[in-house]
Parts: C-alpha cells; structure tokens; sequence
C-alpha cells in the first residue's frame, strides 16, 4: 500500500470538514445529541469499516466519537484512511 503525500494529504483533507492531521493519523471528533445516537454511528462505522477491511481506532465518550485513522501495516496516511474518513462524514 502506497502512502499518501504531503502535498496530496493536504488536498483530501480540504475536502474533509473537521478532520485534522494530528500525530501522523486523520482524526475528528463527532459530537451527537446523546449516547444512543453516538453508539449508532459508531455501529454505522464500524459496518463501513468491515466492508472496507479498514478498521479505524474508535474512542466513544458519552455522545462524543473521536475517530482516528492510519494504516498501520504502511506506517502512515493512505487513501483507506481519506476514503473511510469521507465515508464516516456521510454516515454522521
């Protein structure tokens, strides 16, 4: 798997409200009305993650979703972790 570049990872992530590069990983944190509709999303996430097999680390704090993206197995950002993100913004 090819890692994204600089430059290019700049250009997705304009695409992308309220994702940031932090620490080398695609993160955002979602906000939602109460825990029900946090835990939704997150199982909304989690089947798009299965059908992508691209799993990203998920923090759940009451209605807050933090969702943090890198590929691991490539030591950095790749167009699994724009894709899943662009997805993630959809089903939010």
């Amino acid at each position: 798997m090819t890692l994204v570049s600089a430059a290019n990872a700049e250009r997705r992530l304009a695409g992308l409200q309220g994702w940031k590069i932090d620490g080398g990983e695609l993160v955002k944190t979602f906000n939602f009305k109460d825990f029900r509709e946090a835990l939704a999303f997150v199982n909304r996430v989690g089947e798009a993650a299965e059908a992508a097999g691209h799993h990203p680390d998920i923090d759940i704090r009451y209605r807050r979703v933090r969702l943090s993206l890198v590929t691991h197995d490539a030591g950095g950002l790749t167009e699994k972790d724009f894709d899943l993100a662009t997805g993630a913004n959809t089903l939010a």
